[in-house]
């Protein structure tokens, strides 16, 4: 990855054939072709997963390809959002979708549920959960009424 970017989570793509790193401090997804038989990952791409026009501190934290695999979102702890990417089949490359606020403050981790039709976000600074429904045509999340309170969320997992 790009020198000074940090690296921070790592996911592949539905098919295998592509991978996808968030970066803390560089505020972009970095996008690579993976070669299965030699292990090798080739840069691709890098995307912001930030507004162009922001101007704080860049602070990724977690990326997640939708269970479909035709999305990507990833999570801006300082910018308090969720960043969502359509992935195309055949390059793997990323086209933003939207950048939406997440409903807490330090938005840490969040998961997609198994059938793909929600996202749960945690917030590690408002000690809350949002919930958000994804859109299984264009990525798209909207913000639900349900949230739950918890101390210092930083984890969501679904139990299957």
């Amino acid at each position: 990855t790009a020198p000074g970017s940090g690296p921070r989570h790592f996911k592949f793509s539905a098919d295998g054939r592509f991978a996808y790193a968030i970066t803390e401090m560089g505020g972009t997804i970095e996008a690579f072709t993976y070669t299965a038989a030699t292990g090798a990952l080739t840069p691709l791409q890098v995307i912001a997963s930030l507004p162009a026009d922001f101007t704080g501190l860049k602070w990724g934290a977690e990326v997640r390809v939708h269970p479909g695999g035709r999305f990507l979102y990833a999570s801006n702890r300082t910018h308090d959002s969720l960043a969502v990417f359509a992935i195309a089949a055949d390059t793997g490359r990323l086209t933003l979708v939207e950048i939406v606020l997440s409903g807490g403050k330090n938005p840490r981790n969040f998961a997609l549920s198994p059938d793909g039709h929600w996202l749960v976000c945690a917030h590690q600074d408002s000690f809350n959960l949002t919930v958000f429904r994804v859109d299984l045509a264009t990525g798209r999340l909207a913000p639900t009424p349900h949230t739950a309170s918890v101390p210092m969320g930083v984890c969501v997992l679904f139990y299957d």
